[in-house]
């Protein structure tokens, strides 16, 4: 990562720290990310989130980062109800409309194939094995631009008094 980079970075944080909307996940979201429990989520916390979403970020991180996304009150499993409140935040963000029967077959067809042993809940490793086989779950958890951030947002590269090679 060079010094560019990094204050790309800190430009694109400062853009959009003010301007998050409630969307219904907002307040999970934030406590993935607000790893100290501060309260705020600050630059080291946001570089640090963002990395799950790097193109070259492991498969098993974005894993287990969607994992505890879906696990909205964090009992370790990934409910019906948490399932049916993403499908639905997703849609919202997408604009897309579905009837109730249409989710509720979402719903049916994901957790006959994401839950095996047919418990009504989804374990971590369940949830690994159902990722693994269907990998284009985690497209929403890569964001080609950060490959190299400069680059794709220009006007984010500064006149910098710092070396390049410097920031690792």
């Amino acid at each position: 990562v060079s010094v560019s980079d990094v204050e790309a970075l800190f430009e694109l944080f400062k853009s959009i720290s003010g301007s998050v909307v409630d969307d219904g996940l907002i307040s999970k979201i934030f406590d993935l990310f607000d790893v100290k429990r501060k309260g705020v989520i600050d630059f080291s916390d946001f570089v640090r989130a963002l990395n799950v979403f790097h193109p070259n970020a492991p498969q098993e991180v974005k894993i287990d980062f969607s994992f505890r996304l879906y696990d909205l009150d964090n009992t370790g499993y990934i409910e019906r109800d948490e399932v049916k409140q993403m499908i639905n935040a997703l849609l919202c963000e997408s604009e897309i409309k579905l009837s109730d029967d249409m989710i509720e077959t979402i719903l049916q067809k994901t957790f006959l194939d994401a839950d095996p042993n047919q418990d009504g809940k989804i374990d971590k490793s369940e949830w690994h094995n159902f990722v693994s086989q269907n990998p284009s779950l985690l497209k929403i958890m890569t964001l080609p631009y950060l490959r190299d951030i400069t680059t794709s947002f220009p006007s984010f590269v500064f006149n910098s008094n710092l070396d390049d090679d410097i920031v690792t």
